[in-house]
């Protein structure tokens, strides 16, 4: 596939729109588009509000997605850059490896976050084959993204909440990247007063970029940093410097939160420092 005509660069988000709860597409659109890079959304499920509210209502848009995507086929699209986050069955990673089979080129960048678990556990529904299906779909990644949990599943280590040495973490990652993946950011690893990324790039040494901890866990969070680190990445921002960014950018986003009485299922209120993140 071949678009030589100057245009803006393009980012196709694969995740599910939540419409209360700012996480997935609904805070991926906003910071993309902060970024300077249009965010073209491919819809998995419609969700009123995510699902650590007692109730919500909820549309799989599994069988919707083909016909969805077609259209695009049809218009012969060029990305720059695929985001691929939360994917709720093996039909949805089936789709999205014919999506990034279809539509990368050389020059398109895929962003892979594996939304596999937390704490330790995995999500329910990522029994044995979710797993594995995950794993293949991991090893196309440019850029992989996963928290220590999700790292732990891709590789089957062995999870423990803290005590790991600088030398087990770059271990860690090194295990991911072997797998395919070209860049590996672990991300959100507690470290006493801070919380660390752990990254890991193709000829360079792996590091720990730290950052201060504040305030409390939030939903969207992950969202909000896999979108800056995507975008960036089609605009040619050094990884490391985006993950400087990303990690600060969510310092800001939780400190402007805790000046409101937001609960912690209402994610963080990104919208009042957006504008840190406009080039």
């Amino acid at each position: 596939m071949c678009d030589t005509k100057k245009r803006q660069k393009r980012l196709a988000v694969i995740n599910d729109f939540t419409g209360f709860g700012r996480c997935s597409l609904t805070v991926s659109i906003p910071v993309v588009s902060a970024l300077g890079v249009q965010c073209c959304p491919v819809p998995t499920s419609i969700f009123s509000n995510h699902t650590a509210f007692p109730s919500f209502y909820f549309d799989d848009y599994t069988q919707k997605m083909p016909g969805y995507i077609d259209e695009w086929k049809k218009m012969n699209l060029h990305f720059d850059g695929i985001q691929i986050g939360f994917l709720g069955s093996h039909r949805q990673i089936s789709i999205v490896e014919d999506f990034i089979r279809f539509f990368r080129s050389e020059s398109t960048l895929v962003l892979v976050d594996p939304v596999m678990g937390d704490n330790g556990k995995p999500y329910a529904l990522y029994d044995a084959q979710m797993q594995e299906a995950m794993r293949r779909l991991s090893a196309q990644a440019d850029i992989l993204t996963p928290n220590l949990t999700e790292a732990c599943i891709l590789t089957n280590t062995p999870y423990r909440s803290d005590g790991w040495s600088e030398e087990e973490l770059f271990a860690l990652a090194g295990r991911l990247a072997a797998t395919g993946a070209r860049k590996v950011v672990i991300s959100g690893i507690p470290m006493g007063e801070d919380l660390a990324n752990v990254l890991l790039e193709t000829k360079k040494e792996p590091r720990i970029l730290r950052s201060r901890r504040v305030g409390t866990e939030r939903c969207g969070t992950g969202d909000i940093f896999a979108s800056v680190l995507a975008a960036d990445a089609v605009n040619q921002v050094p990884l490391q410097d985006s993950v400087r960014k990303a990690a600060d950018f969510i310092s800001e986003c939780i400190l402007a939160t805790e000046s409101f009485d937001t609960p912690d299922t209402d994610g963080v209120c990104f919208e009042e420092v957006l504008s840190l993140l406009h080039r």
